[in-house]
C-alpha cells in the first residue's frame, strides 16, 4: 500500500483562488474523507491530484515519488485511478467490456484492438474480478446503457479497480444513489478498506463517518481542520461552517 501526500497545493482561476495552501497526508491503506460545503474547492483539487487539472503551486507524492508534473496516464500507470463524479462509460459497450478496456489500457494494449478486447480470455479474467469487487458482476453482460444509476456507479468503480489501484480517489462515489443502493454501495466500499489507501470526497455524511479513517474540511479552498470522524463531529469551528446546516437539512 501507498501513501498519497500533498504540499501546499494551489489553484486559481483568474482572481478566483480555488485551492487555497492545501497540505494534506494520507496514510497507506486509510480511507481519507473530503467534506465541506458547495464551492470549497473539493473537485477542483481532486483533479489536481488525479493530474486532470494542472496546479499553480505545491506538490503531489504517490509513495516517495512526487508526480506534481505527471499527466493523468502517468499517474495511473503509477497506481493513482480516479472514480469520476458524472459517470464516464461506453454506453454502447457491456459492463464486461466496459471493464475489460479498463484491464487492456493498464496493460499497455493499443485502443485500436478495443473491438476485440472483451473476446480475450485474460482481459475477461481480470474485468469480472474487478466487477465482482464493485458487486455487479451479476450483471457483466448487461450493456451499460440499460444499468441503474446506482449500478453505473458500482461500474465506474470496477473501472477504477481494475487499473490495480495504489491510491483510489473516489470523487462523490454515492451522488445521485439512495436507499438499499447506498447502504450496499458503503458495504462494498467497507470490504475494499485496507487494500488501497483511498480519498473520498462525499456529501452523505452518513456514508463519511460510517467508512473514514479520518476526515478534512475544506472551506473556501482552506483547510480548516483534520482529524477522527469523532472529533470533526465535535469541533465547533466545523459544526460552525459546515456540518450544523447538513444535520439540520
Amino acid at each position: 500500500m501507498t501513501s498519497l501526500t500533498v504540499r501546499n497545493l494551489t489553484k486559481s482561476f483568474g482572481a478566483l483562488k480555488v485551492t487555497d495552501d492545501v497540505s494534506l497526508e494520507v496514510a497507506a491503506g486509510e480511507i481519507h474523507a473530503i467534506i465541506g460545503p458547495n464551492g470549497a474547492g473539493k473537485t477542483t483539487l481532486i483533479s489536481q491530484l488525479s493530474g486532470q487539472l494542472g496546479s499553480d503551486g505545491g506538490s503531489v507524492a504517490i509513495g516517495d515519488r512526487e508526480v506534481t508534473r505527471l499527466t493523468m496516464a502517468e499517474r495511473v500507470k503509477l497506481g493513482l485511478a480516479r472514480s469520476f463524479q458524472i459517470t464516464s462509460v461506453l454506453p454502447g459497450f457491456t459492463a464486461l467490456e466496459n471493464v475489460a478496456l479498463a484491464v487492456q489500457a493498464r496493460d499497455g494494449s493499443s485502443f485500436r484492438f478495443f473491438g476485440a478486447a472483451a473476446g480475450e480470455a485474460q482481459l475477461n479474467e481480470a474485468a469480472m474480478v474487478a466487477l465482482r469487487e464493485a458487486g455487479l458482476d451479476h450483471r457483466a453482460g448487461a450493456m451499460a446503457r440499460s444499468l441503474s444509476h446506482g449500478e453505473h456507479r458500482r461500474l465506474e468503480l470496477a473501472i477504477a479497480l481494475a487499473t490495480q489501484p495504489k491510491v483510489l480517489l473516489l470523487d462523490e462515489p454515492l451522488a445521485g444513489v439512495g436507499g438499499e443502493d447506498a447502504e450496499g454501495f458503503v458495504q462494498n466500499l467497507k470490504k475494499l478498506k485496507g487494500r488501497f489507501t483511498m480519498v473520498l470526497i462525499e456529501h452523505d455524511m452518513e456514508a463519511v463517518f460510517a467508512l473514514a479513517d479520518r476526515v478534512s474540511v475544506l472551506v473556501y479552498g482552506r483547510l480548516i481542520a483534520t482529524g477522527t470522524p469523532e472529533a470533526i463531529r465535535s469541533d465547533p469551528e466545523v459544526r460552525a461552517a459546515y456540518l450544523g446546516e447538513e444535520e439540520e437539512a
